[in-house]
């Protein structure tokens, strides 16, 4: 085994990017629970990928395992799961077809602008503004609270999940929004040090 193997196999053996595979793995049993109606078990499904996501950054510092597999497979599984979960939540008439097509059509967007940033300057990283990141979290709050209204028909809990769906539509809007001005920018900038005569 070469060192470089080497280096990516104690990647996977990682604590933190175990918890993120393991993420990943609870997927299929947490769609097969929503689409078989037992809410109650897929409600405990995510919270424990809930935890992971937590604990796989905390651990990730705490023990000083911060890896390059880790930054790209943490984001990937978040939206892999979240992306999913849209579906499934949509397709059993659960989420309005519109959240999701926002949902989709903003990470779409931000794959292209990602391209197209990535052939004019070269750069293949992409820090998450705050506002993804709040958008993130307020995807993960519907999720749940959409969850928690199939276990009980709480007027709180249905004021709670309208007002989840609501922030995720607009932090949607204004995240994917803020991350094409942001690749304009540094496009723009990258243009003005390139051109003739730039300094």
């Amino acid at each position: 085994m070469t060192q470089a193997d080497g280096s990516r196999y104690n990647s996977f053996r990682s604590a933190p990017n175990l918890l993120t595979l393991l993420r990943i793995c609870l997927m299929p049993f947490l769609v097969a629970a929503i689409l078989e109606g037992r809410y109650g078990l897929s409600f405990v499904l995510f919270l424990v990928a809930g935890i992971t996501d937590a604990l796989d950054g905390t651990l990730a510092r705490l023990l000083k395992q911060r890896t390059m597999l880790g930054q790209y497979l943490d984001p990937v599984a978040d939206k892999l799961l979240l992306s999913t979960l849209f579906l499934t939540l949509t397709h059993e008439g659960l989420i309005p077809a519109r959240v999701t097509v926002l949902v989709f059509g903003r990470d779409v967007g931000i794959l292209v602008v990602s391209a197209l940033l990535y052939a004019a300057t070269g750069r293949r990283e992409f820090l998450p503004s705050i506002f993804g990141k709040v958008n993130t979290l307020c995807q993960v709050t519907a999720v749940a609270a959409v969850l928690l209204h199939q276990l009980t028909p709480a007027v709180w809990v249905e004021n709670f999940r309208n007002g989840a769906l609501g922030a995720t539509m607009v932090l949607t809007v204004v995240s994917g929004l803020h991350y094409s001005w942001t690749a304009a920018r540094r496009v723009g900038a990258s243009t003005a040090v390139g051109a003739p005569g730039a300094k």
